[in-house]
């Protein structure tokens, strides 16, 4: 058996990335922060008689456990899967992630850019004639120029839907939340933002436009949510992390713990970072699915269904030209239900720069 020992310095740059993936799902939540860790609910009572079939109560965290077996006393799980299967299901993930997120590389391979995309889905037939439902995906970090381009983009629609785990009727000032704010996801996202010389969303887009729509969860609601799930942020860090582990034990030419010092020590290190930190974003694509699993996630699956919530009640008050603004990591699964709850298809596809890659002498 091969064992593979993680260097203190490639954990610390998993433990960047994985910040960054989960970055990439979730702008800071405004107010109340939402409940960590709880202990798991109590176990009901036992009401078996010798001879009966043993189960497993149907709580959240035994939901994709499986009965032991009667006799043998072999463990059989929903989720158990071959790598085969494992490596296939991440290979089309990732497939569906380059959909919204991709890295623009010159012809030695060099990356130019990150981008992210806004697809347009229309109605099958002529019923919702005039419908079209845009995903604008985001990074919730970027370039000064990405913002601005997406506030002028913005302007085109009768309603714009964002994500924001916030209170219901949370106002974002011009230049984000100056008040009340202290959750420890916000200064996290500061912090990368100041590392890499980049812009906050928060900070940069303009949700004061009358057309702007909140469509997410409160966070008391996603604490619920994520309560009865059995599942917390710091489960949800820790697979990314892992995940950013193995990954680069696996790849070939990946990142060497020499290039990621280089990075971080290197006089140009926001640029030098952002270009390692790009390529492993785009390695993490078939990885996000993980945060998902066979039964959903809040971070991702509940948020969405809430927000397509409002899609349905915005398009049923007669609005035609809606966008829908959520993280990048959010979209493969929100192409799936408007296709299959909305019957739209996909169709026109435009790339926006998000992180601008060249190096200074090429700009």
């Amino acid at each position: 058996m091969c064992e593979y020992k993680s260097s203190p310095r490639r954990i610390l740059w998993a433990l960047l990335i994985a910040v960054g993936a989960i970055l990439g799902h979730s702008p800071v939540a405004l107010g109340k922060p939402p409940v960590l860790e709880k202990a798991p609910p109590k176990a009901e009572p036992s009401t078996t008689r010798p001879g009966d079939k043993r189960v497993v109560p149907n709580t959240p965290q035994r939901r994709d456990v499986a009965v032991q077996a009667e006799a043998g006393g072999e463990t059989k799980t929903s989720a158990t899967k071959t790598p085969e299967q494992i490596a296939a299901e991440k290979k089309a993930a990732k497939k569906a992630a380059e959909k919204f997120l991709r890295i623009v590389r010159d012809a030695a391979g060099e990356p130019q850019s990150m981008q992210t995309s806004i697809v347009s889905y229309r109605p099958k037939g002529d019923d919702r004639k005039g419908l079209v439902v845009d995903l604008v995906g985001a990074v919730h970090v970027g370039d000064g120029a990405y913002y601005d381009k997406l506030n002028k983009a913005f302007k085109e629609y009768d309603v714009v839907l964002y994500e924001l785990v916030a209170p219901e009727g949370t106002k974002i000032p011009k230049g984000g939340r100056t008040e009340g704010g202290g959750h420890p996801v916000g200064a996290i996202q500061k912090a990368l933002k100041d590392i890499l010389d980049l812009e906050f969303q928060l900070e940069k887009v303009d949700y004061t436009k009358d057309n702007f729509v909140h469509a997410d969860m409160s966070p008391e609601e996603f604490a619920k949510t994520m309560e009865e799930r059995g599942e917390s942020f710091l489960q949800m860090f820790f697979k990314m992390m892992g995940a950013s582990i193995a990954q680069q034990a696996g790849k070939k030419g990946g990142s060497s713990d020499a290039e990621i010092l280089f990075a971080l020590f290197s006089p140009d290190r926001a640029f030098k970072l952002k270009r390692v930190m790009a390529q492993q974003f785009e390695d993490l694509g078939g990885t996000m699915s993980m945060l998902e699993g066979p039964k959903g996630s809040t971070i991702i699956g509940e948020r969405n269904r809430k927000a397509f919530e409002v899609l349905k009640k915005e398009i049923a008050a007669g609005k035609k030209k809606i966008a829908v603004f959520y993280g990048a990591g959010h979209l493969p699964d929100m192409e799936k239900r408007l296709t299959a709850d909305f019957e739209l298809q996909p169709g026109e596809v435009k790339w926006i720069e998000a992180w601008d890659l060249r190096q200074k002498s090429r700009r």
